[in-house]
């Protein structure tokens, strides 16, 4: 039986290694005022960096529909695909539900697993990448599902923000909301923890935030693979990406990726973020 992997965009897997997999990408929503765009499809992150900057108002976010699921799933499933949809938690956000709701309107002799990571960005990406990876080595679709659920157990996500004020705005900031109180000044560092936002620490500075993410980092040897992420700042990001490969001895190069616009929306620019497996 042959298998597709499907997630959404908020993976934030580079376009070349999406393409390489055959991974598809079932883009999320974001809307400027009356203009809305599909994440990586009507605008690219650069461009929308550029306008969060300068837009007096928060972009809103918006899950696929029903019907964008249905017509992957079907896309598929019509040419003797069994599928497995790997996505970002349900708890910040209503994809998982809209992916569900399809597979009920599904008549099919395909199987499809639907996988809610509890994660997101990267920290879904590199569960992804694994799960198209053991597709191309051949391997069958319950092994594919096991190891997804196995790898979601390894994989941790951990942010440094210039700022809370787009968590805050956005109304995802989790437990992370005992930060708020005068402390907006403050560089935090986060968590994805369970499917929501969780304070690991606070820095006075980013140059001390940045410290103290590293420290964390290391803490998680052995890693099996890593990827920096950031919003605005790619020669940091890259740079970051070299001093984890020396401090962890890492076999595999991390994946330098950019946030794109759904994840940016909450986080901002100039964040710089890690997500990895452990070993």
């Amino acid at each position: 039986m042959k298998i597709k992997i499907i997630t959404d965009s908020t993976a934030d897997i580079p376009k070349n290694i999406v393409e390489s997999y055959g991974i598809e990408v079932v883009p999320l929503n974001v809307r400027f005022g009356e203009t809305e765009f599909k994440d990586g499809v009507d605008i690219q992150a650069d461009e929308f960096y550029e306008k969060l900057v300068s837009s007096s108002e928060l972009p809103k976010t918006s899950q696929p529909s029903v019907g964008d699921f249905l017509t992957v799933y079907e896309k598929y499933a019509s040419q003797g695909f069994d599928i497995v949809s790997i996505h970002l938690t349900g708890k910040l956000s209503g994809t998982m539900n809209s992916a569900l709701q399809a597979k009920k309107q599904m008549k099919t002799k395909s199987e499809i697993h639907i996988l809610d990571t509890q994660k997101a960005s990267m920290g879904l990406g590199l569960i992804v990448l694994e799960a198209a990876k053991m597709v191309a080595d051949g391997k069958n679709t319950k092994d594919v599902v096991n190891l997804v659920e196995n790898t979601m157990k390894k994989s941790e996500v951990f942010i440094l923000l210039h700022t809370l004020e787009y968590l805050e705005k956005g109304g995802r900031i989790g437990k992370a909301q005992a930060l708020l109180g005068g402390l907006l000044s403050l560089k935090p560092l986060l968590i994805l923890e369970n499917g929501v936002v969780e304070t690991l620490g606070k820095a006075r500075t980013f140059k001390k935030g940045v410290l103290k993410l590293r420290e964390t980092v290391n803490t998680m040897a052995p890693v099996a693979k890593l990827s920096v992420l950031y919003t605005t700042t790619p020669d940091f990001a890259k740079e970051f990406a070299q001093t984890l490969t020396e401090d962890l001895n890492l076999k595999e190069k991390p994946i330098v990726a950019q946030c794109g616009p759904v994840i940016g929306t909450y986080i901002g620019p100039g964040i710089i973020a890690v997500a990895l497996l452990k070993a």
